[in-house]
Formats: C-alpha cells, sequence, structure tokens
C-alpha cells in the first residue's frame, strides 16, 4: 500500500527570506540595543563614583553565570536529543494516511540542524538568564570563612550555613531543571520518531528509548538522594508557630527519615540504572512506587504520629531543648547577646514630690531637653516658613541629630533644602528648565527640638513655630556650612540634571534671585561629546540632549542622584535602612545611609519578615521588602556629598563575617573604621529598622528560660501608635508606634545622650512592661537599655494607649480640642514621648493646629504631661510641669540659644478679670480697662473660632494693650495687683524646658 509523501515547510522566497532577516535584526537590535546602552549608562555612572570594580566584578560573574548554566541545560538537552535521534528506528510505521506524526518528523528531518541547535540555545538562554541574578550565591561560596561558631546539631561552622549551603541547594535544584530537561526532551524526539508508540495494548518501548530513559530518570533519583542529605542540615532553618530550628519532631523523626529516604533513593536511582540494561521495566516501576511509599510513610507519617502522639501531650518539656537552642542563637544573630543588652528592674513610680523633680533637673538634662518638636509633622511648617522659592522642599519626613553649638550639645530638627522640581509651576516646567536651570537645593535648616518661638507683637505672627537656624547662600548660621548647594538628595529621584551649561557665555543654573551658578564640583559624567550626547538622548528619549547648544564643553550629566539610590548600587550586597539623614561634617553636608549584612539562614535563629518588623504609623521612610531574616548586624555606615555625590562605605563592625566575605569580593571598597573622623562619628545614629526589628525580638528574647518562654506569660507587644485617630489606625491595621530619638539621660548613664526609644506592653495588655533604649553617643554606641517595669498589681505603670486615653479624656483637653476641632482648624497629636525621670516615667506629647486648606502648616498650640495619674496641660512644658509636679516646678534657668514658648493663639481665656472700684476718679478708668479686656477676650475668641490667625494676632495685641491700661488703671485706683493675663495673652516669663 502506497503512503502519502510527508508534506514540508512552503518555500521562502528570496525577498521574504531578506524581510524576514532585516525584521529579526531589527527586534534584536531593540532587545539588545536597549541592554546594552543602559549598560553603558551604568559604566559611567559606576566610573563617576569610583566604583568601577563593583561593576565590573558583578558583570563578569552575571556573564559566567549565563553560559555555565545555560551550557549545563542547553548542554545536557543537545546530548539527550542527540542520543534520542541517533537510537530512533529505522522504519517508522504509519497508523494511517493523516498520521499527524509524519509531518512532524518530516520537518525535522529536513531542519534537524535547526532544532538539534537550536532549542538547546534557546532553552539555554533561558536558563542562563534565570540563573545569572544568583550572582551573590556564587561570589560568597569563593570568599565566605567561618564564624567561629559551631551550630549546636552537627556542630559544623555557621560559616557553612551562610556560604556553602546556598550554593549546593542552588545547584542542585539547577541540576534538577536539567536532568528534567533532559528527560523531557528525550521523551519528546523518541515518540516523534517511533520510540515509544501508544498504539497496541500497553503500548511499546524501543529499546534504545527505554535506555535513555531509565538512566536519566536514574540521574533523576540520585540528585534526589543527594538533595535528601543536604535537606538535613535545613532542619536547623524550619520555622514553627512559637520558634525557629529543628524542633522535637524534626530531630528525632525527620532527620532519621532524611537518611533512610536518601538510602531508598540511592537504591531507586541503582533499580533504574539496571531496568535500563536488563531490558525491565519493572524494576524501575517497583522503585518508583517504593520511593512515594516511602515518602509518604517514613517522610511523612512517620512525623506526624510522633508529634501528634508524643510531643502534643508534653510539648512544654520535649520543645525545651529546642527552644533554648533558639533563644541563644536568635540573641547571637540579632545582636541581643549579654555583652549588648543590659536590663535592669526599674519601678515606675507614679508620685514623687516636686523637690525631687527639681534635683532631677539639676542632675539631669531629660526635662530641659524634651523634644517639642514632631519631625514627622513639621515638614509643612519648614516648606511654608523656610522653603523660600516654590521648586525648593523638604522631604515628607524630616530627621532628628544633635549638634553643639556654643558649649551646649542639644537635638535638633534637621533636613536640606532641595530641589523640588514637581513645584515649578507650568511656564517654568519647560526642559531647560527642569533640566539645566533648576539643578540643585540651597542650604541647611535645623530647629532645636526643645524651642519654638513666641508671639510677636509687632507682626501677626501667633508663635508656636520652630526657631529655625539656616546655612544657606546668603545666610551664615550657627551650623557652618562651607559648600550649601545640594545636587543630591531624598527629592532627587528620576529627575537628571544637566550642570555646567552656558547661554552666551553665562551659567544657567539659579543660584540665588541675583546670581547664577556654573558647576565646578567633581560629580556628574561629561556629556559635552557627540557620542555621549547621542548615548543619552537615545537613553531618556530626549532630543533636547542632541540639539541643545546650550550644552557646552565641561557640561556633565548627574543621574542616580537619590542617596539611597546611589548606595545601593554601589553596594547591591548591603540591605539599606529606610530612612537616609543629612548632616553637616567638617562643613560639608552629607547624607548618612545604615547599611545592613543580612544572612537568610542562621541555624536556630529566629526568621523574621523585615518588612513586617519594621513597618509602623511612621510615613515617609522607604519600606523594607517583606523577605524573611534571620541574622542582621549594622555594619556599614555610608555617606554621599551632597554637592558631588561622593559615595563613602566605612566598616563599623570590623569582626562581621559577612562582611569580611563582601570585602573579599569587592576589596577595597569599604574603607576601615580608623578611617571614619570624629566629626562624621558624633552624628551616627543608631539605625531605626534595625532597632525595630530588635525590639520586636527583645519583646520575646528577653526571656532566657525555655520553660517560661513556651508560656508566653512574660512575653511584650510592641504598642500601637495611640496618637493615630481612629480612623487612620484602621486603615493602618493598628500600626505600631515607631521609635523616637530623644536627647536623655537613661538610668546608670552619667550624662544625656542621643538614643533612640520605644515603650513595650506586657502581651495583650496596654500597661507598660518595659522602656528600651540604645545609645548613639561614640562612647557606648549600640548599648542597649532595657528597664523592666512591674506588671502585676498595683505597681503597673500606664502605657502609650492608656496615657493617650488619659489625655484626651481630662475635661480641659476635652474642652480645649472641641474649640480647637472647628470647620476650619483641626488638631493634630505629636509624637508621645516617654521619658524615665525620677523613677519614673514622664509621658510628653505636643498638640499642633493647621487649617482645613492646602497651603496650611502645624502650629504648637499645647503641650501635654503625664506623671502617674497626673496631667498637665499648658502652653508651655514649664507651665504643663507645674500642673504636675507644683508650682515652680518647671522653672529652669534659661539656656543659650532659647526663646519663650509662645502664648495660647488657640484656647480662649478661662476667666474674666472682675474688680470693685477703689472711690475716686480711677474707677471710671478701671471700668472702661474691665470692657477693654473683655472685648478683646471676645474678639479672641471669634476669631479662634473663624481660625483666622491675622485676626487672632490683632486680637492678642488688644488684649495686650487692655491689660497695660488695666494695670494703669488699678495703679490709679490704690491697687498694688496686675491685672490677670488671659490664658496666652503673652508670653511665658521664661522660657520652657526646650520651649
Amino acid at each position: 500500500m502506497a503512503t502519502r509523501p510527508p508534506i514540508g515547510l512552503p518555500k521562502l522566497s528570496r525577498r521574504s527570506r531578506i524581510l524576514l532577516i532585516i525584521a529579526a535584526a531589527l527586534i534584536l537590535l531593540l532587545l539588545v540595543g536597549s541592554r546594552l546602552l543602559s549598560t553603558y549608562v551604568n559604566w559611567l555612572w559606576f566610573g563617576e563614583v569610583g566604583f568601577t570594580s563593583v561593576f565590573t566584578t558583578v558583570l563578569w560573574t552575571r556573564i559566567a553565570l549565563f553560559f555555565a548554566v545555560g551550557a549545563l541545560v542547553g548542554g545536557a538537552l543537545a546530548v539527550s536529543l542527540w542520543v534520542a535521534y541517533r537510537t530512533r528506528p529505522v522504519f517508522v510505521p504509519v497508523s494511517s494516511a493523516d498520521d499527524p506524526l509524519a509531518r512532524y518528523r518530516s520537518t525535522i528531518v529536513q531542519r534537524v540542524r535547526l532544532f538539534g541547535i537550536g532549542l538547546p540555545v534557546i532553552m539555554g538562554l533561558i536558563a542562563g538568564s534565570a540563573a545569572q541574578s544568583d550572582w551573590q550565591q556564587i561570589q560568597l561560596l569563593l570568599n565566605g570563612g567561618d564564624f567561629g561558631v559551631r551550630d549546636p546539631q552537627f556542630q559544623i561552622d555557621i560559616g557553612f550555613y551562610a556560604f556553602t549551603l546556598p550554593f549546593i541547594t542552588w545547584l542542585i535544584s539547577w541540576l534538577f531543571v536539567t536532568v528534567a530537561v533532559a528527560f523531557f526532551g528525550a521523551l519528546v524526539t523518541h515518540y516523534l520518531f517511533g520510540g515509544i508508540r501508544l498504539a497496541g495494548k500497553g503500548g511499546q518501548l524501543a529499546a534504545p528509548a527505554r535506555m535513555q530513559l531509565s538512566i536519566t530518570a536514574g540521574v533523576f533519583v540520585l540528585v534526589y538522594a543527594v538533595d535528601y542529605f543536604f535537606e538535613r542540615y535545613e532542619l536547623l532553618f524550619n520555622k514553627h508557630d512559637l520558634f525557629s530550628g529543628a524542633n522535637y519532631t524534626d530531630l528525632n523523626a525527620v532527620l532519621p527519615a532524611k537518611l533512610i529516604l536518601m538510602f531508598i533513593a540511592g537504591f531507586c536511582a541503582v533499580a533504574f540504572f539496571a531496568g535500563a540494561f536488563l531490558r525491565n521495566l519493572q524494576l524501575p516501576a517497583i522503585a518508583t512506587a517504593l520511593l512515594i511509599l516511602s515518602g509518604i510513610l517514613v517522610g511523612a507519617a512517620w512525623p506526624a504520629v510522633i508529634q501528634q502522639f508524643s510531643v502534643r501531650p508534653n510539648e512544654n518539656t520535649k520543645e525545651s531543648l529546642s527552644i533554648q537552642r533558639n533563644i541563644e542563637a536568635t540573641r547571637l544573630a540579632y545582636g541581643l547577646t549579654d555583652k549588648t543588652v543590659k536590663t535592669e528592674d526599674y519601678a515606675g513610680t507614679t508620685d514623687v514630690s516636686p523637690a525631687k523633680i527639681r534635683s532631677e533637673q539639676s542632675s539631669s538634662n531629660t526635662i530641659s531637653n524634651v523634644r517639642l518638636l514632631d519631625p514627622n509633622i513639621l515638614a509643612p511648617t519648614f516648606t511654608q516658613r523656610e522653603g523660600r522659592e516654590n521648586f525648593y522642599g523638604f522631604p515628607e519626613k524630616l530627621d532628628v541629630d544633635r549638634y553643639t553649638i556654643d558649649g551646649k550639645t542639644q537635638d535638633y530638627i534637621v533636613a536640606a533644602r532641595e530641589i523640588k522640581t514637581s513645584g515649578l509651576t507650568e511656564t517654568q516646567g519647560g526642559w531647560i528648565n527642569r533640566h539645566m536651570v533648576f539643578t540643585h537645593g540651597n542650604g541647611f535648616v535645623a530647629a532645636p527640638a526643645n524651642t519654638i518661638n513666641s508671639a510677636l507683637q509687632d507682626s501677626n505672627d501667633q508663635g508656636g513655630y520652630p526657631v529655625f537656624k539656616v546655612s544657606d547662600l546668603t545666610n551664615d548660621g550657627p551650623i557652618k556650612v562651607t559648600q550649601p548647594r545640594i545636587y543630591f538628595g531624598e527629592l532627587a529621584t528620576d529627575n537628571y540634571a544637566i550642570v555646567g551649561g552656558k547661554d552666551n557665555g553665562r551659567p544657567l543654573e539659579y543660584d540665588t534671585s541675583t546670581s547664577t551658578f556654573g558647576y565646578t564640583g567633581a560629580g556628574g559624567v561629561p556629556i559635552d561629546g557627540l557620542f555621549n550626547k547621542l548615548v543619552f538622548a537615545a537613553h531618556y528619549t530626549e532630543r533636547n540632549i542632541l540639539f541643545s547648544s546650550q550644552i557646552e564643553d565641561g557640561a556633565k550629566i548627574m543621574y542616580n542622584r537619590n542617596p539611597r539610590d546611589r548606595v545601593s548600587s554601589v553596594a547591591p550586597w548591603l540591605t539599606l535602612d529606610g530612612d537616609p539623614y543629612p548632616a553637616v561634617v567638617n562643613g560639608k553636608i552629607l547624607w548618612i545611609i545604615d547599611g545592613y549584612t543580612t544572612l537568610e539562614n542562621y541555624p536556630y535563629a529566629q526568621r523574621t519578615s523585615l518588612g513586617e518588623a519594621t513597618t509602623d504609623s511612621l510615613d515617609g521612610v522607604v519600606r523594607q521588602d517583606n523577605r524573611t531574616i534571620s541574622y542582621i548586624r549594622n555594619s556599614v555606615k555610608a555617606t554621599v556629598d551632597a554637592y558631588d555625590g561622593t559615595v563613602k562605605l566605612y566598616s563599623i563592625t570590623d569582626d562581621d563575617p559577612v562582611l569580611k566575605a563582601w570585602q573579599g569580593v569587592f576589596p577595597g571598597t569599604v574603607l576601615p573604621s580608623s578611617e571614619i573622623s570624629d566629626d562624621l562619628r558624633s552624628h551616627f545614629r543608631y539605625p531605626e529598622d534595625l532597632f525595630k526589628v530588635q525590639r520586636e525580638l527583645l519583646s520575646k528574647y528577653h526571656v532566657s528560660d525555655a520553660v517560661e518562654f513556651f508560656s508566653q506569660k512574660t512575653f511584650w507587644n510592641v504598642p500601637a501608635d495611640p496618637t493615630e485617630d481612629g480612623a487612620s489606625n484602621a486603615a493602618n491595621n493598628g500600626a505600631k508606634q515607631p521609635p523616637y530619638y530623644v536627647l536623655a539621660q537613661a538610668p546608670g548613664q552619667t550624662k544625656a545622650t542621643f538614643q533612640i526609644t520605644s515603650a513595650l506592653n506586657s502581651l495583650n495588655r496596654q500597661f507598660l512592661a518595659s522602656w528600651v533604649s540604645v545609645s548613639s553617643d561614640p562612647a557606648d554606641y549600640g548599648q542597649i537599655r532595657v528597664l523592666r517595669l512591674p506588671t502585676s498589681g498595683a505597681a503597673q505603670v500606664e502605657g502609650p494607649g492608656q496615657v493617650q486615653n488619659r489625655f484626651q479624656t481630662t475635661p480641659e483637653v476635652a474642652e480645649n480640642r472641641t474649640l480647637f476641632n472647628n470647620p476650619s482648624v483641626a488638631p493634630r497629636f505629636g509624637n508621645l514621648l516617654t521619658l524615665p525621670v525620677a523613677g519614673g516615667l514622664l509621658f510628653v506629647e505636643p498638640i499642633y493646629i493647621q487649617r482645613k486648606d492646602a497651603n496650611a502648616f502645624p502650629q504648637l498650640a499645647r503641650v501635654l504631661v503625664s506623671f502617674g495619674n497626673k496631667v498637665g496641660f499648658a502652653p508651655t512644658i514649664d507651665e504643663a510641669l507645674d500642673e504636675v509636679f507644683g508650682k515652680g516646678t518647671g522653672d529652669i534657668a534659661p539656656k543659650p540659644g532659647e526663646t519663650p514658648n509662645p502664648p495660647s493663639s488657640t484656647s480662649a481665656p478661662s476667666t474674666t478679670p472682675t474688680t470693685t472700684p477703689s472711690p475716686g476718679t480711677g474707677g471710671s478708668e478701671l471700668d472702661q480697662a474691665v470692657q477693654s479686656l473683655n472685648a478683646a477676650i471676645a474678639h479672641l475668641r471669634q476669631a479662634q473660632r473663624d481660625g483666622d490667625f491675622t485676626e487672632q494676632g490683632k486680637a492678642l495685641a488688644e488684649l495686650d494693650a487692655a491689660a497695660k491700661q488695666y494695670d494703669e488703671a488699678k495703679a490709679k485706683a490704690g491697687g498694688q495687683t496686675t491685672a490677670p493675663s488671659s490664658p496666652g495673652a503673652s508670653p511665658s516669663p521664661t522660657p520652657a524646658p526646650g520651649g
């Protein structure tokens, strides 16, 4: 019976082939060309910052991985296809005239090289592209060392788990992929060419097909046996409900099961190899059934039985060994050892005498440095009052740092006045203005954190604002800045700047209202040549770069200007803190960014979600990825020069094994700690994200006994932020209270230091359990102090949520809040600070008011203070302390540079002065004075209700004049006392502590 000849693919004309080749070349150019363009632009940038070695090391490692894994997977597939094709049956019976496989066979035979080479190449390209992103594991394998610490189960150095085991598991996964691809390639080829036929009872399998598939499957099972061996070590990373690490079941059931399954898998692999040569499929079939059955019985059922009937009834004792190992490993991996954490009991006294408070004030600087300015609220105030031009701006969240001025060290709210091109108007926002004129910010702005200004009687300024200390091009402030121009900052995200451009020889860059500037620093990539103009015009798809005549000799282009992004690029192995901050160091404005070395798998250490642990109610910071870590160190401090973009990495933990490994990968990129200047070190802060992770773990791992740990009865909680309103807090799912930087003197310290602090509650309770702080002072940087408070009985101390509730339900606060919260003005609660004072805890919270319009900015109106069950509510912290501890408690001698707190420009006076006129002519004048006082008070109340700040200023001036008139009239009438000033009508006679 004659068979129909196979039908091949249609022939293409020469013109069609040329067009297809051109189309393919264009597609390849688009795909590869853009990648090459980006690579060249990145290479230029790394050359600018002096980290070319990082670029080349990463690039060559990626290339090597791409070809190695591509060759492994593609080569295995090519060999498998070649063997299957060479051993195909000589005669392939056709089932019918319309057999669909005949057409495919014919096509492949006609283009056997295309398929035999093309498919492996495509598969190799896919595999190589996927594998090249894992370059870090290869470099850590080559450069990792020992930790000097052994795991408690296998007694192997932690360096094996940190550097070697990740590579082994990575390699095993790619071996699985390689063997699987080779198996399916052989399977499809044998099927197409008749080595496998499904027709007939049970189908047919040719001997060559049986041999190749059996051997390939045997190799797969053999890799599986190797995987079982190394999975034993991964048991030490297991995460359970209460702790991480190998639990009782893992150690006594799963671990032996892994060894048993390893030997069974090895036996099954031998069975597959034997089946290939003995022409017997029963052995591989039996081996497969045995492998599956043993996996179910030994690998799953037996551990489940042990867990259910042996562990569950005695879990507290069975798991005690594993929990103890977990406690010790977690403390070591997260830097919470006895050396770094000092815990002491703290009474949390709720009642102290004014004398003791005054004694505390004279011996400690905690109260005098109470921070009234909230950096999370005051960005609009900085922008409106110190932003100057519309194209300047400040980040959403300001920062806290400390400076010594005139011999006095205190904390400041600081910010760099950056360029903000998004603030340009429509007519200002052309390409030249956006990229060549408005290129840089101007100045460093600081405000003492414990100081606000007073009401100015000769203007409409009602007070309640920061006292700004500005260092810019036109103002030489007390914080000396030699170069106030800011080209690199947090607001410079995707916007590039071309500097050094000229218009008829005149510099283009806006500098001040009367002058322009031509950049002369080291930052930026030259763009004055035609080739680089072409490159960047293509990269940014902006033809103006190519044709602009103002880009002359010496012009440069600045990109990747965000400090955090710059550090991330030169140190891709670091996890960066979410909150860079500016500091003036030796006259330069530097951005300081904290860098962490992390590991995902540290034996028995608690596995922590970095994103969840560091997320709280704070806005304006970069959120961490929600990835799992079990080891973290703040090993690197990075700086970025705000003027020229210079990036420097400094080691501050020279004994970190992970840092040492990366220094081996990128030698010379991290400077030793000896290179850190004293001025720079004095501005180092203990990083926020690290502190958040550590306080989360301290809430559990302050417990050292395994049985007590299992009961969880003494665990703590990070409290929810009580200053968030109900709707906001619900939207944030009860967001945690963020930690706060303060200048305070913790118990055991001899002086006030800059530190980060947080309160912790008892587990699922509102009462305070502990207070945690970490010093940023160079003398004891990183020292963690834990004050452990009574957690039962009458000695319990109210936590932040309870204190906030007390604040809001105090009659005077509730009454004034109603007055604040009118249709045009809304109150905002600032950060609730918890400070150890006189054996107890002092809670301080500022209240701001803000108009309800687009250009509104907050103004401090009141200060809340709580100690024990007493609440102070006053315009100044001095007065609030007096209300809590008694008259005269808040009187502290003025300090240099401080100005008085403002009057209350928002709360209505509580009393109206009345008097009985003395006989004589003074009576009518006194009556007129009282009437003037009443009229001024009425005017002030109406202005407050309307939210009209201009009218409030006028009313305060009227009130002051009426008070003077009252004094004069009463003196004439024979009275000796002055008229009572209404609350907030005049400045406080002495500055508040920090106010």
